[in-house]
């Protein structure tokens, strides 16, 4: 069939054409940035889980839901080796002009920017932070260079500058598990006292499962402040409509054997389902994808995540990680406890803990329950013992 209709679109965080399986939650979401607009209470929201379920691509589409519905969005990645604050700081400085240029805006907004401007001050704690803010800093606000504090008088002014505007201003924070924890700490203060000033702020974030145990570490009460979503595989509905939709879009068809075929191969995970997608179109010579069609497009479905999602993980890793990861992939999909891990490669246990540490840090395993290991990415274990020895 013709490439240059294929619809499968997969890629790092970009929009699959049906996005499925989702509504309930986009609705939950929706509802929650209503009520915190009208001055109701309602929790700030984590999406957590594996790589490849899609949480970037639903985490966009809520921040779409949110632009159309009126709402100020400060949308940031957190990366790995960045402060917070550096990351933060430019985004809110973008919304609150946004605010400013718009008719009637009032002090609120025009402190909050004073409020940025007193905050910029922490680049002397987090040399990364360097913007410019063309407003006078007032004295006293945001300006301590304790970041709890200043952070908090911050999304204060924030709030007070949202509500002025008749608005809520909602933080979409992707990738939040590399967000240092004392960092972290220091935004579920903010967060919680703008929730106790039924201010209009809130974050919808994203994250690998590890981000659970990190916020709960960092303030013992995020488990109330916070609403945590579990974002996992598609089910073979969900799947199915991912799957069957983009094709009929485009005039063509695919039997139901093909799809019980790619759901198989791909568990249901959104970004595999993608890529299954696009490989079994390109396999096809003619409507409708057949079985065979995917049997025959599953070495190049294979090479494709090989080569653009597993290879980039793996490359990111030290001598020792690598090993690390080719003795936990030996004993299976996981989770592997840690001293069989360490016994796979001959050493002790406290001699790993620091590997397995440095790993969790790079996003690259997590710990499910005390003394297991598991991969944050599905099928790592399988790309380990295909491509290593």
């Amino acid at each position: 069939m013709d490439p240059r209709r294929n619809p499968f679109a997969p890629g790092a965080g970009t929009p699959p054409p049906e996005l499925a399986g989702r509504d309930a939650l986009r609705e939950r979401v929706a509802v929650a940035l209503d009520r915190i607009r009208a001055g109701r209470a309602a929790q700030s929201v984590i999406l957590y889980g594996l790589r490849g379920v899609g949480k970037t691509v639903l985490l966009t589409a809520m921040r779409r839901d949110a632009e159309q519905a009126g709402l100020t969005v400060i949308s940031i990645e957190a990366p790995e080796g960045r402060s917070l604050p550096a990351v933060l700081a430019p985004a809110l400085r973008s919304a609150l002009l946004r605010l400013d240029r718009l008719k009637g805006a009032g002090d609120k907004v025009r402190r909050a920017l004073s409020a940025l401007a007193g905050f910029v001050k922490l680049k002397a704690s987090y040399g990364d932070l360097a913007i410019a803010v063309e407003h006078e800093a007032e004295p006293g606000l945001a300006d301590s260079g304790d970041l709890e504090a200043d952070l908090t008088d911050l999304v204060r002014a924030l709030g007070e500058a949202a509500a002025e505007r008749g608005t809520a201003a909602v933080l979409f924070i992707d990738e939040l598990q590399y967000v240092p924890e004392e960092q972290l700490a220091a935004l579920i203060v903010a967060l919680h006292s703008a929730s106790q000033n039924q201010l209009p702020v809130t974050l919808v974030g994203a994250g690998l499962p590890q981000l659970l145990g990190q916020m709960g570490r960092a303030k013992s009460y995020a488990e109330r402040l916070f609403a945590f979503e579990s974002i996992g595989p598609l089910d073979f509905a969900a799947a199915e409509a991912a799957l069957r939709n983009p094709i009929e879009g485009e005039g063509e068809r695919i039997d139901q054997e093909a799809i019980a075929a790619i759901f198989a191969a791909t568990e249901g995970y959104a970004y595999f389902l993608q890529e299954w997608g696009k490989q079994s179109w390109d396999a096809a010579e003619e409507s409708p994808i057949t079985a065979e069609d995917v049997a025959l497009a599953q070495a190049s479905a294979i090479a494709q995540l090989d080569q653009s999602f597993f290879r980039v993980r793996l490359d990111r890793l030290s001598p020792a990680e690598k090993r690390y990861v080719r003795a936990m992939a030996s004993l299976g999909p996981g989770p592997q406890r840690s001293g069989e891990i360490a016994q796979a490669m001959d050493v002790k246990v406290t001699t790993v803990a620091p590997i397995r540490s440095s790993l969790i840090g790079k996003g690259m395993v997590y710990s499910p329950g005390h003394g297991d290991t598991a991969f944050t990415v599905p099928m790592f274990d399988a790309y380990i013992r295909r491509t290593m020895n």
